[in-house]
């Protein structure tokens, strides 16, 4: 599980047909204080997180492709829970 803050939505005209249908967000990890950690990352977004909105999100690759139905996905993160202030 990561802490993360959501930076923006990624529209695509052509993607890969498991990602269908599900909204992509940018999570960029943070800490505790907020403070950027790493690289941004690429989730799905079952709850519509708003922009800037701190999400925690599973890196679980089995659980994500479990989700989309597709043992193939190439994504591996899916936001699991909004946090609240």
């Amino acid at each position: 599980m990561m802490h993360c803050r959501i930076d923006g939505t990624v529209v695509s005209t052509v993607c890969h047909p498991s990602l269908k249908g599900w909204r992509l967000v940018i999570c960029q990890p943070v800490d505790d204080t907020g403070k950027d950690q790493g690289q941004p990352v690429l989730a799905i977004d079952p709850f519509h997180a708003g922009l800037h909105q701190h999400v925690f999100i599973t890196t679980d690759g089995i659980g994500t492709r479990h989700r989309v139905h597709d043992d193939r996905s190439p994504l591996r993160n899916m936001v699991m829970g909004i946090i609240d202030d």
